[in-house]
């Protein structure tokens, strides 16, 4: 996976695409403009990136590295052994801090969260075919493994949803 790939893959996701009143709008629709998500990457196999665990820094479009090493096995095992978590050249952790759509809408904030999660990860399925990738979502994860392996308290923000993609 090349890194101009994978820049676009996380504009997609959650690229700055604007701003209203100052305050930066996104590529995919939230509740409020509150934006939960953070996007984490167990990164395996990207031209010019080291193995290893990376936050994304929306504002700057920049990648921040976590963790270095391989992480495909313990991907794959958080991820009930599917095997493409692991030989994907990158998995998208996406991950919610409930609290920050919750505030303001109460228990259904949650309900949005989770919608949010389904148009990030439209996303990056869209932009993989559109750059010829193969992606997959994943739901069936064991929470406490992904949010150990991302360094999430499992409660103010946790993982919600995986997405790995890597070349055909």
């Amino acid at each position: 996976l090349s890194l101009s790939q994978l820049s676009q893959l996380l504009f997609a996701a959650q690229g700055v695409t604007g701003s209203l009143y100052g305050h930066p709008l996104r590529s995919v629709p939230s509740a409020g403009a509150l934006y939960p998500f953070e996007i984490y990457l167990i990164v395996n196999n990207v031209q010019g990136l080291s193995q290893g665990i990376y936050h994304y820094a929306v504002r700057d479009h920049a990648l921040e590295l976590l963790r270095a090493g391989d992480f495909r096995s313990q991907i794959t095992n958080a991820g009930l052994k599917q095997d493409m978590l692991g030989e994907a050249n990158v998995t998208f952790v996406l991950s919610a801090i409930f609290d920050r759509t919750c505030h303001k809408y109460g228990e259904r904030g949650f309900r949005y969260v989770y919608i949010e999660a389904g148009h990030i990860s439209q996303n990056i399925c869209l932009q993989a075919v559109s750059l010829g990738l193969g992606s997959v979502s994943v739901g069936a994860f064991l929470d406490n493994k992904v949010n150990q392996l991302i360094d999430l308290d499992g409660h103010k923000e946790s993982a919600i949803y995986l997405h790995a993609v890597g070349t055909l």
